[in-house]
């Protein structure tokens, strides 16, 4: 599965998620739509957030790719405009990184 990963890692989920078998691309900077592109989230499956103050690149992301899924993973609340677009969301403090990876590869 390709992923498009944005936003902070402290938890370990783009790990994770590589360790799962997941070709995973990260934004290093603010996900902008010219830096998603470049990510390659027109070909990605899933894009993984973990920056809610980014939650701009939602519905970018979104824009680019119809079939995206969007998991959202923060202690944060993510802004009532992109939670429509989200698929999942999850507190890292209820769901660990292990889990999470386990459960997005196995939904692919």
């Amino acid at each position: 599965m390709k992923v498009v990963f944005a936003g902070h890692d402290d938890d370990g989920l783009r790990e994770r998620l590589e360790g799962e078998g997941n070709e995973v691309t990260a934004v290093e900077d603010i996900a902008t739509r010219p830096a998603l592109e470049e990510a390659g989230i027109v070909d990605a499956d899933l894009f993984v957030l973990t920056d809610v103050g980014q939650a701009t690149a939602v519905p970018i992301a979104k824009d680019l790719n119809d079939d995206l899924r969007v998991v959202i993973y923060s202690r944060d609340s993510l802004p009532e405009f992109a939670s429509a677009q989200v698929d999942f969301a999850v507190d890292p403090d209820l769901l660990g990184p292990d889990a999470v990876a386990e459960e997005l590869s196995d939904a692919a």
